[in-house]
Parts: C-alpha cells; sequence; structure tokens
C-alpha cells in the first residue's frame, strides 16, 4: 500500500527534526526537498510550503497546507478559499524580534537617531536634545501576537498603549484602552508612535489613509513592520515631507525590494529597513516547531495551530 506523503519544502528541515517527525508520523512517508516534482505533489497529503495558484490545482490529494510564514495574503488563491484544505500558518513566529524591531525603529526615531549618525560620518562631536519613549503613547494597529508581545514591552518601557483590533472587545494584556476599526482616527490622534503590526487583508489594505494622517500629531511617528499595503504610501509621503507628522519607520513598504530612486532612502526623518525585522535564527526554529507540533495534532487527530480563516485571510488570536 502506498504510504501517505508529508512534502516539505522552502525552509531547511534539520536532519533530527526529520528524524522526529518520522517517529511521530509512522505512517506517513516524509520527503524534504526544495524542488517538487508534479507526481510528488499529485499525491501529496500535506505540504508544508507555498504553493502558487498552478501548483495548487496539481496537489489534488493534499487535505493541509502549512506556510512558513505568519502572512497569508500570498496564499489564498480562490482556489484554496473554496477548497477543503486546511490553512495554516507559522504566526507568532516571528513576534518577538518584530516587537523588538519596533523598538528599534521607536528609540531610533524619538531620539534622532539618524542625526548622530550623519555626525558620526562626518566625525562631528554634535549633542542636542533628544525625546525618550517613557511618558509616551504607543497605539498598536493589529492585536495578534506581535502587536500583543509589543504592549507588553512598551508597558516596561513606562509607556501608554493602545490597542486597535477588528474585535475590540477581546482586550489584550497591558492595553489601556481597545479601539474598533470604525473608530481609527480618534484613535490616531491620541498617538505618539502609531505601529502597524496588522495582516494584510481586504478590511486592513489602505486603512492608514489620509485621514488617518490628517488626526496624527506633528509630533507624533509611523512604525510599519507588517506590508506596506496597509498604509497609503503618497497620504504617508506627503505627511512626513510636509511636516505633518515627525517621521516614519519602515520595515514594510508597497515596493520590494525599496527602488533606489524612491524617496523614502533620502528622508532625514525616516529610517528604512529592509523588511528584516523578523530575519532571525529564533524566527525560524519558532515556525518550525510549530509545524512539529501541528504534525503530531494532525496524525492524532487533534486540533491544529494557527488554522486560517480563509474568509477573513488570518490565525485568530
Amino acid at each position: 500500500m502506498t504510504e501517505r506523503l508529508i512534502l516539505i519544502t522552502e525552509a531547511p528541515v534539520p536532519e533530527d527534526v526529520i528524524d522526529g517527525l518520522r517517529e511521530t508520523a509512522a505512517g506517513f512517508e516524509i520527503i524534504a526537498k526544495a524542488d517538487l516534482a508534479d507526481e510528488l505533489l499529485a499525491r501529496a497529503e500535506v505540504v508544508a510550503g507555498h504553493l502558487s495558484p498552478e501548483r495548487l490545482d496539481i496537489a489534488k490529494a493534499l487535505r493541509w497546507n502549512h506556510l512558513w510564514t505568519a502572512g497569508t495574503d500570498a496564499d489564498l488563491p480562490q482556489r484554496m478559499v473554496d477548497s477543503d484544505i486546511v490553512l495554516t500558518s507559522s504566526a507568532g513566529n516571528g513576534a518577538v524580534p518584530l516587537a523588538e524591531h519596533a523598538l528599534l525603529l521607536m528609540m531610533m526615531l524619538g531620539r534622532d537617531m539618524p542625526r548622530w549618525t550623519a555626525a558620526q560620518s562626518a566625525r562631528r562631536w554634535e549633542r542636542f536634545r533628544h525625546g525618550e519613549l517613557a511618558g509616551k503613547t504607543v497605539g498598536i494597529v493589529g492585536m495578534g501576537k506581535a502587536g500583543q508581545d509589543l504592549a507588553v514591552k512598551c508597558h516596561a518601557f513606562h509607556m501608554r498603549v493602545l490597542g486597535l483590533r477588528s474585535r475590540p472587545e477581546k482586550g489584550a494584556t497591558r492595553v489601556e484602552h481597545m479601539y474598533g476599526p470604525t473608530e481609527i482616527v480618534e484613535f490616531a490622534a491620541a498617538c505618539d508612535f502609531l505601529f502597524v503590526a496588522a495582516p494584510l487583508v481586504e478590511t486592513t489594505r489602505g486603512m492608514i489613509d489620509e485621514s488617518v494622517f490628517a488626526a496624527m500629531k506633528p509630533s507624533a511617528f509611523i512604525v510599519n513592520v507588517s506590508r506596506g499595503e496597509i498604509i497609503d504610501e503618497p497620504a504617508m509621503l506627503a505627511a512626513v515631507t510636509e511636516g505633518r507628522i515627525a517621521g516614519a519607520g519602515l520595515d514594510a513598504h508597497r515596493e520590494e525590494p525599496l527602488p533606489e530612486n524612491s524617496p523614502w532612502w533620502s528622508l532625514p526623518n525616516v529610517v528604512v529597513t529592509p523588511h528584516n525585522g523578523a530575519t532571525t535564527p529564533q524566527t525560524v526554529a519558532r515556525g518550525m516547531d510549530i509545524f512539529v507540533e501541528n504534525v503530531n495534532r494532525y496524525v492524532t487527530g487533534g486540533r491544529l495551530l494557527n488554522v486560517v480563516d480563509k474568509n477573513s485571510g488570518y490565525a485568530p488570536v
């Protein structure tokens, strides 16, 4: 009898992890390789890795698709949405480094780190008065695992923490007040730092628009580590260059890689990083742990972690 098949692609899986999976899922053949032949894909019951719509059409036996990424915006073609395939993500694997990266960007912006960097390059001893995070208000758009981790960290930095989520009644630890999407203008007006951690779904695409920037304080900063498409980029550029907000910290961009002629590179009140905030060995390890745990749950009939709601586009927290 042909064994049931688990295919693992994209992520380099250590041999000891493969050995552990083979022990856990004794009734499955487990193949880990970068390129999946059509013959293998056609009979795979489980695939860990991204599948294009064309490859998804080949995977006739597929019952469960696990993504190594937290975001699912590139993995929900209509064929997937309409199917009975269970989709899981690695949501939460990068929460800790993303929250750390948000703090880094906020501190760099609040203390005008680009000014120090320019002075260092010029070998110029330049002291000036700068801000601090203590006492400032951070508003977190998206209270998933990264948003929740940032709330705890910001509270430890003596900051006031506000949150905005699709279901504000759920609340979150260390968040003083939770807003709903219809209250985003009121929320933005209260922020010294507006941090974007929401997933990219239809309801969040372009949600940080001109009305949000118009409500923000001239002293406020926006920080984005999620997806560039959540922000109306022309509106943000105008707000930054016209001095209607104080600046921006951008790890996520509408076009990636960011083109050489992008204005974001040269603005003195903007810190640009190359969508690199969660690129740590620990992020990879946590994603692997989520998949390994889910394989154990799958073979024993348990409830999988991080099951994506294919209509909303994210795994509820």
